[in-house]
């Protein structure tokens, strides 16, 4: 198997970050392709290697995988270890990850990707306050029940990278997930593809207006730690 990973922007593209990390926790080898955001409107660019017009895609031989859940769903067949072995962890993970892919809007809305800011958020609405919420129920649930200090239990798996640019998002906007719960935040943050991811990131020189401006309606940064 040869695989080419088409991800974007290390600061902004989280749902590029999940099959990202997916694949270099597991130790499954791919060439890593970035194709930066270079406007508000990336489709028709996009769409000569992705159907959707958007990342992340996989390239397998003659093979297009697209979208973060589909590429894990399709690296699940293929390479162990994607999902739990236990069954109950299994599909703890499977609906969590899920829940992360179709859910938490106001969370994606309002603390957008940045990775490489810190900001003071100008409020937290009541959605953004019930999305926080069900973060700390899930993550505590995992936690508890599989006892860490990875969501599923003591190794990573298709659960914490689905999870992992929330990670960042609490850090980002100081989101106040409790103290287990930040724990596993902070375990994830150390991990050495994170700190890979981030490492990239920071050293990016690419600025894109509208995502820019997403963080700015979030509210103020009070610390840019992005190369100039």
């Amino acid at each position: 198997m040869s695989y080419t990973l088409i991800t974007a922007n290390r600061n902004y593209s989280s749902w590029s970050l999940r099959p990202w990390l997916l694949m270099k926790a597991l130790h499954i080898p791919f060439e890593d392709r970035i194709e930066p955001f270079a406007a508000a409107a990336n489709y028709a660019a996009f769409r000569s290697f992705s159907p959707t017009g958007q990342v992340p895609a996989l390239i397998d031989g003659e093979r297009t995988v697209w979208d973060s859940l589909g590429i894990t769903l399709y690296l699940a067949d293929r390479h162990p270890g994607v999902w739990p072995a236990d069954e109950t962890a299994r599909a703890f993970a499977q609906c969590a990850a899920a829940e992360m892919h179709s859910g938490f809007t106001t969370l994606r809305n309002d603390c957008t990707m940045n990775v490489g800011v810190r900001v003071e958020p100008h409020m937290h609405s009541p959605a953004l306050n019930k999305d926080i919420a069900r973060l700390r129920e899930l993550w505590e649930q995992g936690l508890d029940h599989f006892g860490g200090p990875f969501l599923a239990g003591k190794v990573f798996t298709a659960i914490d990278a689905f999870y992992a640019p929330v990670a960042f998002r609490v850090r980002t906007y100081s989101l106040d997930v409790g103290p287990i719960a930040q724990v596993w935040v902070d375990h994830m943050l150390a991990h050495p593809a994170m700190q890979q991811w981030e490492e990239e990131a920071l050293a990016e020189t690419w600025r894109e207006e509208s995502h820019e401006a997403e963080i700015g309606a979030a509210g103020r940064i009070i610390e840019d730690y992005r190369a100039s």
